[in-house]
């Protein structure tokens, strides 16, 4: 058998006995082998004709685990142009969480040198069998340096999966934190201890806990127990899909984009309702109805073929990097107003881009469809970003003083209209200056009236009395009262 070239092979768990009878006979026949890493306990069983090296130096100086991966790609690739190539082993399966293997395919393909597989155990057969679980069919295997550095997880919460190289205390930490934006506290875990070796061993503990163990280290894995049915965003769709197909409901088959317009602008104005009472319980449910909505759209538009929700995912991902480069890129902005400058930026050339005939101005992304104070606030936030504005607040008061004044005067409707129209957006000018959403304190403002006049309605109606029977000064005085209870 040729030893030119590369030969990858596999070490197995840690266990010798778990060594593969393909990987003992090649240790066999050749006089010098190259390890990943000594630490690792398959190494101490190895042939004892067997001249090693490692690239463990290059973990100890190495700035970054990606340095250190691309050091030991190019030594590997430069070993193997040798006439004797190189037998380079590396823990568990070459294929299996293991980083630096496909890399070495790659570049050796792009070389002209032969690159041979010698299949090992991998840690995940002995830590399936430590948990007595069957993999099949949708666990999902997470490398923890990878969750530790997200924000959430990114992998379906509904399905179980086994997070990898949760080496240290301080991985589980972050590990932890990542988890906790999905999984309750609480969450029943399992923590396998080096698999597939003697010392072996399996704990069971809440998710809170993982980072408080004193067995975990170099070969560590987190068995993390699939959420209840219904809790990833696939089983959403699922279930919407469900709903549309031949078997599912017959009021859902039928929607269309346009019937389902009004429903969407409903489930949108109860979502805002739910904000304004500042209700976190009624948010949930009226953020679920909402996404039903977004969800039906996209599964109507995807049965006939015009987009499909990874589009819709697709699209708002890449516009939201395209537009963050202050976060996503290396663009400096300072503060909020900077953002905001640049975002305009950004929109305007994203427009420019589109051709000279979909060139579009400033205020054509407002929808025409908005409630009118909101439409009125988008408009003047829009045009201050390019710095159509007043220079201070002062401006801003003397022109609402300026519009009541024109209300005053105004005479015949269509003037009247006009300038009350002038006015209200004076006055949505003076909210965005302060900082203040006019839509809803407008609604706020109208709920308050209806409580108020609620409460005079009751009032009423314990004196046996119905209000058009009682006076302005009567009604007021309950107004008054009204207003006391509230504080």
């Amino acid at each position: 058998m040729s030893i030119s070239g590369i030969s990858i092979l596999g070490l197995g768990p840690g266990d010798i006995g778990l060594l593969t009878r393909q990987a003992w006979d090649w240790l066999g026949q050749i006089q010098e082998i190259t390890l990943r890493t000594r630490q690792h306990p398959t190494v101490n069983g190895l042939p004892d004709h067997l001249h090693m090296d490692s690239f463990d130096e290059l973990y100890e100086r190495g700035e970054s685990f990606e340095a250190v991966y691309a050091g030991i790609v190019q030594q590997v690739i430069e070993l193997g142009k040798r006439p004797q190539g190189v037998t380079y082993a590396v823990p568990g399966h070459p294929m299996v969480a293991e980083a630096t293997t496909p890399e070495i395919v790659r570049q050796a393909g792009e070389a002209g040198i032969p690159v041979r597989i010698l299949d090992g155990l991998s840690f995940l057969e002995p830590t399936f069998s430590a948990l007595g679980v069957d993999p099949f069919p949708n666990t999902a295997v997470i490398d923890a340096l990878e969750l530790g550095g997200s924000h959430v997880p990114r992998f379906m919460v509904s399905a179980p999966a086994v997070i990898c190289q949760v080496y240290s205390r301080a991985v589980a930490a972050q590990v932890k934190l990542t988890l906790m934006e999905a999984y309750p506290n609480e969450h029943p875990v399992k923590l396998v201890h080096a698999a597939g070796t003697p010392e072996m061993r399996v704990e069971t503990v809440p998710l809170y806990e993982i980072d408080r163990l004193e067995h975990t280290g170099l070969l560590t894995s987190l068995y993390l127990p699939a959420l209840e049915k219904g809790s990833a965003f696939e089983d959403f769709q699922e279930i919407v899909a469900h709903l549309r197909a031949p078997e599912g409901c017959p009021w859902d088959r039928e929607q269309t984009h346009r019937s389902l317009r009004q429903h969407l602008l409903e489930e949108t104005y109860e979502a805002l309702e739910a904000l304004d009472r500042e209700d976190p319980q009624a948010m949930a449910e009226e953020f679920g109805d909402l996404l039903l909505q977004i969800v039906l759209h996209a599964q109507i538009a995807s049965e006939a073929g015009e987009f499909r929700m990874v589009d819709i995912l697709r699209g708002i991902h890449d516009k939201i990097v395209r537009r963050h480069p202050h976060v996503f890129g290396t663009t400096q902005v300072e503060g909020v107003g900077g953002v905001l400058a640049n975002w305009e930026k950004l929109k305007a050339a994203e427009r420019e881009s589109h051709g000279a005939e979909d060139v579009k101005g400033l205020l054509d992304g407002v929808p025409a469809s908005l409630p009118a104070l909101a439409q009125a606030q988008e408009i003047q936030e829009r045009a201050q970003r390019v710095g159509f504005d007043w220079p201070d607040i002062e401006g801003v008061l003397d022109k609402v003083i300026e519009e009541v004044g024109e209300v005053r005067e105004a005479s015949g409707d269509a003037a009247l209209t006009g300038e009350l129209g002038d006015l209200f957006f004076a006055v949505v000018n003076l909210a965005r200056w302060r900082q203040v959403d006019a839509e809803s304190a407008l609604r706020q403002t109208n709920a308050r009236f209806r409580r108020r006049f609620a409460y005079i309605e009751d009032q009423a109606r314990l004196q046996g009395r119905i209000l058009q029977d009682m006076t302005l000064e009567e009604m007021d005085a309950l107004w008054e009262a009204a207003k006391d209870r509230e504080g």
